[in-house]
C-alpha cells in the first residue's frame, strides 16, 4: 500500500521522522489526543495498569497470585505453582504465545501495540499525562524546549523528572514483586539495605532501566529496540487489518473550497498526534504502533467540515483498494480455528496437570531374589512434588498379595523437591503363576490413593520348583 500512497509532493520518506538531515534525533512533540478510540484504550489501559500493581499484593491459598521467579525457577500463575518439573509445560505455553502472535498479526496488524503492549500503555496514559498536565499540550512543550532555563522552565523540568521518577521507582517495585515475590521485596524495606543489597540493586537497576525508557528513549523502543514493529513487516498482508489512509477518497489534498480536491484537508492533525511522529498518508510504516490517534484526529476534521467519517480507519489494502472489507474470510476463519486449538491443547494439558508426578522402573539389570517362600524385585521411584504442602508417600501391591519394602525408610517429599529412592516388591512365590506377572502399584499421599503404577514383576521360569 505504501507504494501507491504518496504524499502530495510525490515523494516518500526514506529515513526515520524521529531523525533529521544529519542523523540527530527529533523530538516528538504530539498533541494531546481524544476521541471515542482514544476514550476507549483509556479504559482498558488503567484496568490493566491496575491489575499490574495489584497483582503482586494477592495471595491465594498462601502463595502470590502471580509471580515469575526465574532465580528459583518458581512460577505462579493464579494461584498454581508451577516448578522446574513443568518446564516443557512454560515452554509450551511460549511456543503457542509466539504462535498465537505471529497469527493474531497476520489478521489484525500491531492491535496489540496500540491497546495492551506496556510500553504504550505506560508512554501514553501515564508518562505523557504527566507531561500534559505540567508542561501543556504540544505546542506549549515546544515552547518551553526552546526557552531559556528560566523559573518557569526549571521548576517545570524538575517536578516532571521527579514524578517520572517516582512512577519509575514504584513500578520497577512492582515489577520486581513478580520475580522475587512481595515477602522477599518486602523485607529489603524492613530489614534494611545491608541485609538485601543484591536485591536493593536489583531494584535500582529496573527503576533506573524504566525512567530511561519513559524519560528518554520513549518512543525509540517502538522503532528501535522492539522487534516486533519489523516482524509486522513480513506478517501483514493486503488482507491484514490496519489503520490505514483511504488515498482513493482523500486524494488530491488541498481546501475543500476547491471541488477538485479530495476529503482529506491537508490539515495534518493527524501528524501531530501521533506518538512517533509519522504521517499515516504515507501508507504503513514500520514506526506505527496503531494506536488510532491519527484516526480520531482525522474524525474530527471530518466532523468540523462535514464530511463522513473513516478518511482514516481500521481496514485492509484490500478493503482501501475495492472499497470492502470482509473480516471473516476463509483465511481469519481458518487461522482463528487454529488459534483456538492451540489453546484449548494447552489449556487441557495445564488441566491434565496434577499436584505430583511418580515414575516407578524395575532396577535396571537385576532379576529376582528369593526370601524364603516369597520373591522380591527391585524398584527405583521418582516423585515429583507439585503440591504447596509436603507429601508423606506410601505403595502397595495391589494386583497380587504382596508388599512393598522401603529401602532407607519413610518416603516425605517437600514442596516443590524431587525425591529418589528404591524398594522392594515382596510377592509370596505361590501368588505367581508365570514368570513375569503385570502388578499395579498403588500410590498414596498423605493416606490418600493418587493413582496406580503397572509395572512387571519377575520371577523364575519354573515356579513349582
Amino acid at each position: 500500500m505504501a507504494a501507491k500512497q504518496t504524499n502530495h509532493k510525490g515523494s516518500y520518506r526514506d529515513k526515520l521522522t524521529t531523525v533529521d538531515e544529519s542523523g540527530k534525533r527529533v523530538w516528538i512533540f504530539a498533541r494531546k489526543p481524544k476521541g471515542s478510540f482514544y476514550n476507549k484504550r483509556q479504559v482498558l489501559a488503567y484496568f490493566i495498569l491496575a491489575a499490574f500493581y495489584i497483582f503482586p499484593w494477592i495471595k491465594y491459598k498462601g502463595e502470590q497470585f502471580l509471580m515469575f521467579n526465574i532465580l528459583e525457577r518458581k512460577f505462579v500463575l493464579f494461584g498454581t505453582i508451577f516448578w522446574p518439573q513443568d518446564f516443557h509445560l512454560i515452554v509450551l505455553s511460549f511456543i503457542t504465545m509466539i504462535l498465537f502472535i505471529i497469527l493474531f498479526t497476520i489478521i489484525f496488524g500491531r492491535l496489540f501495540c496500540g491497546w495492551v503492549c506496556p510500553q504504550t500503555l505506560f508512554m501514553e496514559f501515564v508518562f505523557r499525562r504527566i507531561e500534559y498536565l505540567i508542561e501543556g499540550d504540544a505546542p506549549a512543550q515546544r515552547r518551553l524546549a526552546k526557552q531559556p532555563w528560566n523559573f518557569e522552565k526549571i521548576w517545570k523540568k524538575t517536578v516532571k523528572q521527579i514524578l517520572f521518577y517516582a512512577i519509575a521507582f514504584y513500578s520497577g517495585f512492582t515489577f520486581l514483586a513478580y520475580i522475587i515475590g512481595v515477602d522477599e521485596l518486602l523485607a529489603i524495606v524492613h530489614e534494611g539495605i545491608a541485609a538485601h543489597l543484591g536485591g536493593f540493586i536489583g531494584l535500582l537497576i529496573f527503576s533506573g532501566v524504566f525512567y530511561f525508557v519513559f524519560a528518554f528513549f520513549r518512543e525509540q523502543v517502538c522503532t528501535i529496540a522492539c522487534p516486533y514493529g519489523r516482524l509486522q513487516s513480513v506478517l501483514i498482508d493486503p488482507k491484514t487489518l490496519i489503520v490505514a489512509y483511504d488515498f482513493k477518497r482523500g486524494e488530491p489534498r488541498g481546501p475543500i473550497s476547491n471541488p477538485e480536491n479530495g476529503d482529506c484537508t491537508n490539515c495534518n492533525m493527524c501528524v501531530q498526534v501521533c506518538p512517533t511522529g509519522i504521517d499515516i498518508r504515507n501508507g504503513t510504516q514500520l514506526e506505527c504502533i496503531n494506536c488510532t490517534a491519527c484516526i480520531d484526529a482525522c474524525n474530527s476534521t471530518m466532523k468540523k467540515v462535514n464530511k463522513p467519517k473513516g478518511l482514516i480507519r481500521y481496514d485492509s489494502e484490500e478493503g482501501i483498494e475495492k472499497g470492502e472489507h470482509h473480516l471473516f474470510s476463509t483465511r481469519t476463519i481458518f487461522y482463528s480455528v487454529v488459534l483456538s486449538a492451540l489453546l484449548i491443547f494447552v489449556a487441557f494439558l495445564f488441566y491434565q496437570r496434577g499436584d505430583s508426578e511418580t515414575v516407578i522402573l524395575r532396577a535396571r539389570g537385576t532379576l529376582y531374589q528369593e526370601m524364603g517362600d516369597s520373591l522380591s524385585n527391585i524398584y527405583n521411584y521418582q516423585v515429583v512434588n507439585k503440591s504447596r504442602e509436603p507429601i508423606d508417600v506410601v505403595y502397595k501391591v495391589e494386583t497380587v498379595p504382596g508388599r512393598v519394602k522401603n529401602i532407607g525408610g519413610n518416603i516425605v517429599v517437600k514442596k516443590g523437591e524431587i525425591a529418589k529412592g528404591t524398594f522392594l516388591v515382596i510377592v509370596p512365590r505361590s501368588a505367581l503363576k508365570q514368570s513375569k506377572t503385570p502388578i499395579v502399584i498403588g500410590i498414596y499421599h498423605n493416606g490418600v490413593r493418587k493413582e496406580g503404577y503397572k509395572t512387571m514383576f519377575v520371577a523364575p521360569n519354573n515356579l513349582d520348583k
